[in-house]
Parts: structure tokens; sequence; C-alpha cells
């Protein structure tokens, strides 16, 4: 058997000596290498081979459930000779008995454009000219809403939330019109999510297959 067929993940055998290969690409001799961090490397390599069949049957699982309620749906529309409505998410399906439930739901992927640059700009002279006393609230919200996470991330919920704010000023008018006009739909994905109860009067629980969730 050739040293090649020999390596091992994250290893290389040359000449007989078996090397570590470090994030730069480098190659550490064995004996050299901490015996916390061959630990550590193990570990990780187990669970990470574990994890990755069963993300492989998750996602197969998730397809396949997406096909199923699509053709169940598509016999619906042929059962009523009319095509639905919508987006293929935001639908709702029922066990006969009112225990189990699973929800098909749809959420976009939106940016904002440069027209939010305008808006921020609009906003600033704004909060310039108000009384501080009087706007606390408001001020928190404005700041919020512009600020961004760690990602660069503008927080969607916190800008949409200005929307509703009810201020006559005319800037303050334009700077919601400029926030419309910055939003882009860039996408969509569907999600599925499962639940499940005791009673038809009891609550629902999540069926959670998220690892991070547990």
């Amino acid at each position: 058997m050739s040293d090649q067929d020999k390596q091992l993940p994250g290893r290389r055998s040359i000449d007989g000596h078996t090397y570590f290969v470090a994030g730069d690409g480098s190659l550490i001799p064995e004996g050299t290498v901490k015996t916390a961090d061959k630990l550590q490397d193990e570990i990780v390599r187990r669970i990470i081979g574990g994890a990755l069949p069963l993300s492989t049957l998750v996602s197969d699982f998730r397809q396949k459930t997406l096909d199923e309620v699509d053709e169940f749906v598509v016999l619906l529309e042929q059962e009523y000779g009319a095509r639905r409505g919508g987006s293929k998410g935001n639908l709702t399906f029922t066990s006969f008995d009112g225990l189990l439930k699973i929800c098909v739901q749809v959420s976009e992927n939106v940016v904002f454009g440069p027209e939010l640059q305008v808006a921020k700009g609009l906003v600033d002279q704004c909060l310039r000219e108000w009384s501080a006393g009087s706007r606390d609230e408001i001020r928190a919200i404005i700041n919020r809403a512009f600020d961004v996470d760690n990602q660069g991330r503008i927080n969607r919920n916190d800008l949409f939330s200005l929307l509703r704010l009810e201020i006559e000023d005319a800037r303050w008018q334009d700077a919601m019109r400029a926030i419309r006009d910055s939003i882009r739909v860039v996408g969509s994905k569907r999600y599925v999510r499962m639940y499940q109860r005791t009673d038809p009067k009891a609550g629902w629980s999540a069926i959670s297959i998220d690892v991070a969730a547990g």
C-alpha cells in the first residue's frame, strides 16, 4: 500500500513520517503536535463525520416534504379546477385528529438599495431639529433601525417599524418614501416547520430537527 493510500484526513505521510496539515497548508511533524491539539482534531473530525450524513438525510427529508405537499396542493387544484393564488408557501396542513401540524412558509431575502442612505440623511436632519426631550423613544427606534449588525446587515424589523410612525414632517415623509424605494426582494426560501400536541386543546410544541436548538 502506498503512502497516499495510508493517509488520514488532515495528515500527510511522506517517506514513512506522518505530518499534520496546518491551517496555512504547512506540514507539522506528528511528534511536535500537542496531545490536546491531536485530541481536538480527532473529536472535531468524529463529530463532523457523524453530522454530514445526518445533514444529507435532513436535506433529503426537507425536499421530500416540499414535494409531497406540492403534489397534494396540485390535487386540490385539479379538484376545484383552479390554480392557487400566492406563492408556494404560507400553507398549513393538519392531521385529521388535530394533533399534528405542518407549516410551509416563505421568507423573502430583502436587501436595501442606495436610497436607504438618502433616507438616513433626511432622518438625521429631522433628529437634529426635533426637541430631544419629547422624541427620546422615536430617537431610540431610529438609531436601532439604521444600525447594522456584525455582518453589515440592517435590522429589517426596526427599519420597517419606522414606516408605521405617523410623522407629518415633509422630510420624514420623503425619507419613508426613500426607504420603500430602497427595498429589493432578491430571492426567497421556503421553510418547513412541524408541530405536535397531546390533545386538541393543548398548545403546539415544535418538532425540532435542528441540532443548534436542542
